[in-house]
């Protein structure tokens, strides 16, 4: 089974789920990366930024994909929480419509609650199958109970789907 890790990261906290993941399926890993930079600024403001790209449903450009998904069985995809939903690049990776009759995964980090982000995603996968979602609270403030609990996820997946 080949397996592909779908992720895009602010401050880190996605990419360490992302990789983890990746380490315990021996997947292969994407990080989508846009063209511009999506916020402008750290501290306060990036809150706004963030939430102003998420509320007008920007699809910011990104940079050519190193990996097609098309090409893997299981796709696990993860964002950070912006403004209760997924990131911009996400709804950019969205829009290319590549993502047909795939398995996936999917996850979010978070520094108070998941919102809407994974009910959202769900939505915009139509056409494939959500085989299982997970959420990760804190994992700045408690990576290794963060990196425990994506190991146990991904390795339970893994299993049920091989």
């Amino acid at each position: 089974m080949k397996i592909l890790v779908i992720y895009h990261s602010f401050e880190g906290s996605t990419k360490l789920i992302a990789e983890t993941i990746a380490k315990v399926t021996n997947a292969d890993i994407l990080e989508l990366k846009t063209k511009e930079e999506l916020v402008k600024t750290h501290g306060f403001m990036k809150y706004f930024w963030g939430g102003r790209s998420v509320v007008f449903k920007d699809k910011p450009e990104l940079l050519a994909l190193e990996k097609n998904p098309t090409d893997y069985d299981l796709i696990f995809i993860g964002t950070p929480v912006w403004a209760f939903t997924f990131t911009p690049p996400l709804r950019s990776l969205l829009a290319q419509e590549i993502l047909n009759n795939k398995k996936i995964a999917i996850f979010c980090t978070h520094e108070g609650g998941p919102g809407k982000t994974l009910e959202n995603m769900k939505n915009e996968f139509v056409g494939n199958e959500i085989v299982s979602e997970m959420d990760f609270k804190n994992v700045k403030k408690n990576p290794d109970e963060n990196i425990e609990k994506a190991t146990e996820w991904a390795k339970q997946l893994f299993s049920k789907m091989a």
